[in-house]
C-alpha cells in the first residue's frame, strides 16, 4: 500500500453514489430562503402562548403549528448537517451547520410555552378533550407522555430558557467533530515492507482490516497517537459536555443525569444495571474467542490492533453493488415492497453518501427527517465490515421511512432504545442469509469475522463505555474534576478488567478509546446499542424460524414510529427487555459464533 491510496477530495466522489441533497433543496440559496422563512414563522407560534386554556380548538392550532415548525426544522437542519458532515472543511458548510443549530434552539425556545400551559390545563381536562375531540387522536400517547413526565417539566420562563441554552449546548459536540473529523491528522501507517499509507478517520478501519500485522500495528498506533496529542483538549471539552448534562438533569430535577436519561423514554434503572451485570457475567465468553482468534491468525497471543485482523488468508473485495443485492436477498422475509425500497434507496434515489473522501466524518450514520429521504453517511471500503455497516445503517433508515409513512409528525420520531433494534435486525437476517448460501470458504470466514466485528463493537466496547461513561457522570455529580490522565486511567483499567488476564495491550493507547467516540456526546446513548443487538436477535430469530407473525409483527413495530413507550412496542414485536433473558440469549448466539470459528481454528 503506498501513498497512491489517498483519501480523494470530495469532487473526485462519483455523483450517483452520493447523498441527494437537491431532494431536500434545489440550491444553498433555497435552503437559507426556508430557514429565514421559518426564523419568521416562530411569532406565529409564539402568539398563542397564553391562550391554550381558550379551550381544545386553540390548542390544536398551536398544536399543529409547532409540528408545521418542527417538520420545516427538521428538513433545514438534516440538510445543514448532512453537508456538513460530508466535507467538514467546507467552511460554507460549516457555516450552514452553525446557522441551522442556532434556530433549532431559537426554535426550542419559541415552543417552550406549549408543555407548561398544556400541563396546567390539569390531566383530567387533557384525558376529556383527548376522548372527546377526534383532532386530538394523533396526541393521546404524547399526552400520556407529557403526563408521566409531569414533575420535570418546569414553568414557561425555565422552558424558555432550557430551550435558549440549545444552541449554546451544542458547543462541545461541534468542537468534538471540528476537531477529529477535520484538524486531527495522524502519522502515516508503514506496512511490513516499508511502504506508507494515509491514516484518516476514512481509511483507518480497512488499515485495521490489513492482512499486514506491522500496518495494522502500525494504523493503530498512528490513530490512537492522534487522539492522544489532543487528549487535554478533548478533555476539557468532554468534561463541559458532561457538565451540561448534569446542568440539565438538574434543572428538570431528575436525580442524575442517568435517571434523565432513562427517563425520556420511560425506561427503568433495572434494564440498564441488567445489561451490565449480565455483560460482566459473560465476560469469559470474550475471553475464550481472544484466544480462538490467536489460533486463527497463528498468533501467540493478540493485541487490540488484531480484533479487525481478517481470518481468512485472502479477505474478499466486495463491490457496492453486490453489496446491496446480498442485503436485498437477505431481507426477502420482509416482503417485496420493503426490498424494492431498499433497493431503490440504494442504486437509484442516493439514500446513500457511499465512499470516503477528505474531510468526512468518521463512522457512519442514518439521519433524515419527515419531508425528507432517509439518508446515509458512511464511508463504503469494500470489507465485510462496510458490508454489515450498510446494512446495519439501512436498518436505521427503513425504520425511518415506514414511521414517516404510517405516523403523523408528533409521533414519527422513535426512542433511540429502539432505534438499534431495527439496525441490527438486518444485520441478523444478512449474517443468516450469507452464512447459508455463500460456500466461498473466504467469503464465509469474513462473515464470521464481520459478525464477531460487529458483536466486539455493540456488546462488548459499547457496554464497556457504559460503564466508564456512567463513573464520568457521577464524578461530575459529586463536584470532582475529570482530568485527561484520569479518564485514560479509568478506560485502561475497564478495558483491562473486559480484555482478562491473558490480553496483552498497550494502556496509554487503549487508554485514549474514550476520545474516539462522539457517543459519548449524547448521554448513556452507548448501551442501548446493547440492548439493541439483544432485541434484534431475539425478533430476527423469529423470523428466520418462520414464526407465524413474526414478520409483519417487526414490520408493525417499525410503523409504530413514536407513538408508543419503547419497551411496550418491543413487547408488542416479541421480546421483552426489562429481562436479562434476551441479553443471555444473545451471549448464547455469540458463544455458537465462537464454537464455529474454534471448529475452524488449528
Amino acid at each position: 500500500m503506498s501513498q497512491a491510496t489517498l483519501t480523494p477530495p470530495r469532487s473526485e466522489i462519483p455523483v450517483e453514489r452520493t447523498w441527494d441533497a437537491a431532494s431536500v433543496f434545489e440550491t444553498p440559496e433555497a435552503w437559507a430562503e426556508a430557514l429565514e422563512a421559518l426564523v419568521g414563522d416562530l411569532a406565529k407560534l409564539e402568539a398563542f402562548a397564553g391562550r391554550l386554556a381558550e379551550g381544545p380548538a386553540v390548542t390544536l392550532e398551536a398544536l399543529a403549528a409547532r409540528d408545521d415548525l418542527s417538520r420545516r426544522l427538521g428538513q433545514v437542519f438534516v440538510y445543514a448537517y448532512l453537508d456538513y458532515s460530508v466535507d467538514t472543511g467546507d467552511q460554507a458548510a460549516v457555516a450552514r451547520f452553525g446557522r441551522a443549530q442556532s434556530v433549532y434552539g431559537q426554535a426550542a425556545a419559541a415552543s417552550s410555552f406549549v408543555e407548561p400551559e398544556l400541563l396546567a390545563l390539569g390531566r383530567d381536562r387533557l384525558r376529556e378533550w383527548a376522548e372527546s375531540d377526534p383532532g386530538f387522536a394523533p396526541y393521546r400517547h404524547y399526552l400520556d407522555d407529557l403526563t408521566r413526565r409531569i414533575d420535570h417539566v418546569r414553568s414557561s420562563e425555565v422552558e424558555e430558557l432550557l430551550g435558549l441554552l440549545e444552541d449554546a449546548h451544542a458547543g462541545p459536540y461541534a468542537t468534538y467533530s471540528g476537531l477529529t473529523d477535520n484538524d486531527l491528522t495522524f502519522a502515516d501507517a508503514v506496512g511490513a515492507d516499508g511502504e506508507t499509507a494515509e491514516v484518516t478517520q476514512g481509511s483507518v478501519h480497512a488499515l485495521l482490516g490489513s492482512t499486514d500485522r506491522a500496518l495494522r500495528r502500525s494504523a493503530w498506533e498512528s490513530y490512537a497517537d492522534g487522539y492522544r496529542a489532543v487528549r487535554n483538549a478533548i478533555a476539557s471539552n468532554y468534561a463541559t459536555a458532561i457538565k451540561q448534562d448534569v446542568f440539565s438533569a438538574r434543572a428538570r430535577r431528575h436525580p442524575s443525569t442517568l435517571a434523565a436519561s432513562l427517563h425520556a423514554s420511560n425506561i427503568p434503572l433495572e434494564v440498564f444495571d441488567n445489561l451490565l451485570a449480565t455483560f460482566e457475567r459473560n465476560l469469559p465468553t470474550w475471553h475464550r474467542y481472544w484466544r480462538v482468534r490467536a489460533k486463527l491468525l497463528g498468533l501467540d497471543g493478540i493485541e487490540p490492533y488484531d480484533l479487525w485482523a481478517p481470518l481468512g488468508s485472502d479477505p474478499p473485495e466486495l463491490e457496492y453493488e453486490q453489496c446491496v443485492e446480498w442485503i436485498c436477498e437477505a431481507l426477502a422475509p420482509l416482503g417485496d415492497e420493503y426490498v424494492a425500497t431498499v433497493r431503490r434507496g440504494c442504486l437509484e434515489d442516493r439514500w446513500i453518501d457511499v465512499y470516503p473522501n477528505q474531510g468526512k466524518m468518521g463512522g457512519a450514520f442514518s439521519a433524515g427527517q419527515p419531508g425528507t429521504r432517509p439518508f446515509i453517511v458512511m464511508s463504503f471500503d469494500g470489507t465485510a465490515v462496510s458490508l454489515g455497516t450498510l446494512a446495519h445503517e439501512l436498518g436505521h433508515s427503513m425504520h425511518s421511512y415506514l414511521a414517516w409513512e404510517t405516523q403523523p409528525q408528533i409521533s414519527s420520531r422513535y426512542s433511540l432504545f429502539v432505534a438499534e433494534v431495527a439496525s441490527n435486525f438486518h444485520q441478523v437476517l444478512l449474517r443468516a442469509h450469507l452464512l447459508e448460501t455463500i460456500d466461498d470458504r473466504e467469503l464465509q470466514l469474513a462473515v464470521l469475522d464481520e459478525a464477531m466485528s460487529n458483536f466486539h463493537r455493540y456488546f462488548f466496547v459499547m457496554p464497556t463505555l457504559a460503564r466508564f461513561e456512567q463513573e464520568t457522570h457521577e464524578r461530575v455529580e459529586r463536584g470532582e474534576g475529570l482530568t485527561a490522565e484520569l479518564l485514560d486511567e479509568r478506560m485502561a483499567d475497564l478495558f483491562g478488567e473486559a480484555y482478562g488476564p491473558d490480553f496483552s495491550f498497550d494502556r496509554e493507547r487503549v487508554g485514549i478509546t474514550w476520545a474516539q467516540f462522539s457517543h459519548l456526546y449524547a448521554p448513556f446513548y452507548v448501551y442501548q446499542y446493547a440492548t439493541g443487538i439483544s432485541g434484534a436477535h431475539a425478533l430476527g430469530n423469529g423470523v428466520l424460524a418462520g414464526e407465524a407473525g413474526a414478520a409483519e409483527r417487526y414490520l408493525d413495530f417499525l410503523r409504530a414510529g413514536g407513538s408508543g413507550y419503547p419497551l411496550d412496542l418491543l413487547r408488542e414485536a416479541g421480546v421483552d427487555l426489562t429481562s436479562p433473558e434476551p441479553v443471555e440469549e444473545t451471549f448464547a448466539v455469540l458463544s455458537s459464533l465462537v464454537d464455529r470459528l474454534e471448529a475452524l481454528a488449528p
